[in-house]
């Protein structure tokens, strides 16, 4: 009879989260396919990928709020099965800083654990696995380069570039790649779940520069598939990104604001790290440096002045992905050095650890 395993994955609402998710279970999957596995995330987060994953027996969704210590989860976690061979939770629910910062969380952990009975098996995991959402396959009309943007993240307007930097993005990509397909996505409908802080006017007026296909507010699977036809993915630091990763797309990061990237699960990338000397960045729980004035109030690593002195190494960044010059492995081995170099490398980490071969000895 194959064991049970539950990976009890609730922590912060981004879609990034649940691909982290995913790509523990398959991890465990890859070791032992005959494995039952349940998942329980974030009601907050996007479940739908999860679907799309045969390997993922059974989907539990808990309603949390991150920073209410006082909540009571017994009802809902009463809708999920309490015995399992083993349960494993996301390593970030034991972590002080994450218990501080988080207090919700800590509660639903808390409550958890008092919840679901291990029968103490130790399952098998497979790390470093190139994990693929089998997303529906999309052809587009148009022969050439596609380029997917997402502008920005759920966060703060100010943590994402404005307009015009943005346009000085595009236009620098279009005349690199002329007749390019540039395919926006994103999320603005409002309901319970996260959306991407841009505004609909914003859209269009990046939309209205170049050769543009709106994939905007399509359910999260099909513009999955639409990113998963594209060349490349380029955005900032953000969650939908690494399901981008995980369709097979290469992605560009312009990166930024408080977390360098750390999710690499074979496919190719390059991030465009910002000089944290000009505009400090990655600061991870401390306080946001303070914002400068760049249409409205900006996140250092994410102003005009800080895209216009990246600007030849953000389009170079998406060639070599888009011509296919940069395989996983030099980029992943490229990231570690230069993110050592700009002396962030004591803070460095990535699921699985993939990296740390790539560390300095």
């Amino acid at each position: 009879m194959p064991g049970s395993l539950l990976v009890d994955f609730v922590y912060c609402h981004p879609v990034g989260h649940a691909i982290e998710a995913l790509h523990l279970c398959h991890g465990y999957h890859r070791a032992d396919p005959a494995l039952r596995i349940g998942l329980v995330l974030n009601a907050a987060t996007p479940v739908e990928p999860a679907g799309l994953c045969p390997f993922v027996a059974e989907v539990h969704a808990i309603d949390v709020d991150v920073v209410d210590a006082s909540a009571d989860f017994s009802g809902q976690l009463a809708g999920i099965a309490r015995d399992w061979d083993g349960v494993v939770q996301d390593r970030r629910a034991d972590q002080p800083e994450q218990r501080e910062v988080f207090p919700g969380l800590a509660a639903y952990h808390r409550q958890a654990r008092s919840h679901f009975r291990s029968r103490g098996a130790v399952f098998p995991y497979s790390p470093g696995e190139a994990f693929r959402l089998p997303v529906p396959a999309y052809r587009s009309r148009v022969d050439g380069v596609r380029i997917a943007v997402l502008p920005g993240g759920s966060g703060p307007r100010r943590l994402y570039p404005s307009v015009r930097s943005w346009r000085l993005v595009l236009d620098a990509l279009a005349r690199r790649f002329p007749g390019a397909e540039f395919v926006f996505v994103g999320k603005l409908r409002e309901d319970d779940r996260t959306s991407t802080s841009f505004g609909r006017a914003e859209y269009d007026a990046l939309a209205g520069a170049v050769r543009a296909v709106d994939a905007v507010d399509l359910p999260l699977v099909y513009q999955l598939a639409r990113v998963a036809s594209a060349d490349v993915l380029v955005s900032p630091h953000s969650g939908f990104a690494m399901a981008a990763l995980a369709v097979g797309t290469p992605w560009l990061a312009i990166s930024g604001n408080r977390w360098p990237e750390y999710y690499f699960p074979g496919t190719p990338f390059y991030s465009v790290l910002p000089d944290v000397t000009r505009f400090p960045a990655f600061g991870r729980f401390a306080e946001d440096p303070r914002p400068v004035e760049d249409d409205g109030p900006r996140s250092p690593s994410m102003s005009y002045d800080r895209i216009a002195a990246d600007l030849p190494e953000i389009v170079e960044g998406a060639a070599r992905l888009v011509e296919r010059r940069w395989d996983f492995d030099t980029a992943l081995a490229d990231h570690v050095r230069r993110v050592v170099g700009a002396g962030l490398g004591a803070g460095m980490w990535s699921v699985d650890d993939v990296h740390r071969r790539h560390l300095p000895q």
